[in-house]
């Protein structure tokens, strides 16, 4: 048997746990990965260490989550901005997640806010960043898989 492999494992489905509920204490967390309570904060010591866990963060209720009206903003940038104009999106709270793409546009972004105005407002926000040479929204109606 291929203990690397197991015990691998056991840190993925640790971090799979955490995933679900980072506040989940550790004792459930032993219980559920058939470890000790001891083995299990210290393995989380360790991802904390090497910064495979970079920190907990709060996740909106799922009834929270489905209140906000959300979109996909592709962005081109102008050459030699990218970094600036990633910084400048990191810096707005609704940019829920940024990605660079290849294709016709460089980035895409993933926006959320309370009503369509707010997202508008965001939207023109985003356009109007230095180095943006232009924006595509899609606007998402509803979602069919989040894992």
């Amino acid at each position: 048997m291929n203990w690397t492999f197991c015990l691998m494992n056991k840190d993925e489905e640790l971090l799979s746990y955490l995933g679900e509920n980072a506040r989940m204490p550790v004792a459930e967390l032993a219980r559920r990965l058939k470890l000790s309570r001891t083995t299990v904060q210290a393995r989380i010591e360790r991802l904390e260490r090497t910064k495979v866990i970079e920190g907990y963060t709060l996740r909106r209720g799922a009834s929270a989550e489905r209140a906000m009206v959300k979109g996909h903003v592709l962005i081109t940038v102008k050459p030699k901005s990218a970094a600036r104009t990633i910084a400048e999106l990191s810096t707005i709270p609704q940019v829920r997640t940024l990605h660079s793409v290849s294709g016709a546009f460089d980035l895409i972004a993933i926006v959320a806010a309370e009503t369509v105005e707010a997202l508008d407002r965001i939207i023109d926000a985003v356009g109007d960043l230095e180095g943006v040479e232009r924006t595509q929204t899609s606007v998402i109606l509803a979602t069919k898989v989040d894992r």
